[in-house]
């Protein structure tokens, strides 16, 4: 088994690292092997000073800081494990300098972009429902899409009025405004039992009967962003962040917020507060007669 095939094995058996966590390190990894093979060195030769140009080198191909800074953090992981493994006595990336990171403020959708995309789907026909039923969730709860797909039908409460969510072994219980827990129970009622194949525990699944996948869930909502003629441009964090601003924006507390989205550190939740305020201050602009 050669390195790279045993650091994944390490990432997956040793650390539980997520596939998507495991696609991104070896696609990083991958990339620093092949411009080691064009520089001629060897992967347990390299020094400091060839990650540092190596993060030069894809700055120069266009790459963005974050694509760079991240790609650093797969070679400090990598070499760590090969000091752990007693391959290195150093590990070559942990002095390499980074890249500044500048951190963009997340796009969110407005009231009336959110209400434009929620009407689109028609409740005419089994998908119709079922997608309408997932945008309501979506924007109901701000949980992730991977935690969107992941949902089994026992983790919703309609009766009750919340999902219980699991995310890194953390479950955090989220309400429902009382529109979601209609539409989500008008698709368990009248749809998921026609699509559902025979032990199929998730809450959505696609048309085989089978539980949704995430590409075939952005699939639909940028289908229904070109639908509805919305400019701004929907993400896989979209929703979940306009869920986040508009609660901000209407008086609920960061704690509170952190809490739902499932946040560990409230310093990833405060970047809300950052938006809001520059939303206010773009309204303040165009609005009061002396800032003109």
């Amino acid at each position: 088994m050669d390195l790279l095939e045993e650091f994944k094995s390490y990432l997956t058996t040793e650390k539980k690292s997520s596939a998507n966590t495991i696609s991104s390190y070896v696609r990083d990894l991958t990339q620093f092997s092949r411009y080691l093979e064009v520089e001629g060195i060897d992967l347990l030769d390299v020094e400091t000073e060839t990650i540092e140009e190596y993060g030069r080198w894809l700055t120069g191909k266009g790459k963005s800081a974050a694509t760079v800074t991240r790609s650093l953090a797969s070679l400090k992981c990598f070499y760590g494990w090969l000091v752990k493994t007693e391959r290195l006595e150093a590990n070559p990336a942990l002095k390499a300098k980074s890249v500044r990171v500048e951190r963009k403020l997340p796009q969110i959708l407005s009231n009336q972009e959110v209400e434009l995309l929620l009407a689109q789907p028609q409740c005419v026909d089994p998908k119709g429902y079922r997608d309408h039923a997932m945008l309501e969730l979506l924007y109901a709860t701000g949980i992730r899409v991977s935690e969107l797909i992941s949902l089994d039908v026992e983790h919703v409460n309609l009766a009750a009025g919340f999902i219980r969510c699991s995310s890194k072994n953390k479950e955090r219980i989220i309400p429902l405004y009382a529109g979601a827990v209609k539409a989500i129970s008008d698709y368990l009622r009248n749809v998921r039992p026609q699509l559902a194949v025979e032990g199929e525990r998730a809450l959505f699944v696609n048309m085989n009967g089978e539980r949704m996948s995430r590409q075939g869930f952005w699939k639909i909502i940028k289908g229904y962003q070109e639908k509805a003629g919305i400019k701004t441009d929907i993400t896989p964090h979209t929703l979940r962040h306009s869920f986040a601003a508009h609660l901000l924006a209407n008086g609920a507390d960061l704690r509170s917020i952190q809490e739902m989205l499932g946040h560990s550190d409230i310093s990833s939740t405060q970047i809300y507060t950052q938006l809001v305020n520059q939303k206010l201050k773009d309204v303040y602009n165009k609005a009061h007669p002396k800032a003109r």
